[in-house]
């Protein structure tokens, strides 16, 4: 898998934001990265060092459509611990 595909998009919420407080950065992950794909390729877009890395998978939500349920997709997303001091620019301007 190619680094720039790893990483999908960043998930930008309440929740997360109060984690950049402590150095912490969420991405939507591919369902097949690891770890070490997943830190590679923050350090490679974003020229920071990454020091540690959770990963989970989201599981999909039950909805209503109309008469039937539907399941929403599941998706991955890895929570990116930074060095102290480094900063990723994207999420500052939100």
């Amino acid at each position: 898998m190619h680094l720039y595909e790893v990483l999908r998009r960043p998930l930008i919420t309440e929740k997360n934001t109060m984690l950049q407080a402590q150095g912490k950065y969420v991405f939507e992950v591919a369902e097949e990265a690891n770890k070490h794909q997943i830190k590679q390729a923050v350090e490679k877009a974003f020229k920071v060092k990454v020091v540690l890395v959770n990963v989970m998978t989201v599981p999909g939500k039950t909805k209503r459509v109309g008469r039937r349920m539907v399941l929403t997709p599941s998706h991955k997303k890895a929570i990116v611990t930074l060095k102290s001091g480094d900063k990723i620019e994207l999420f500052e301007s939100v």
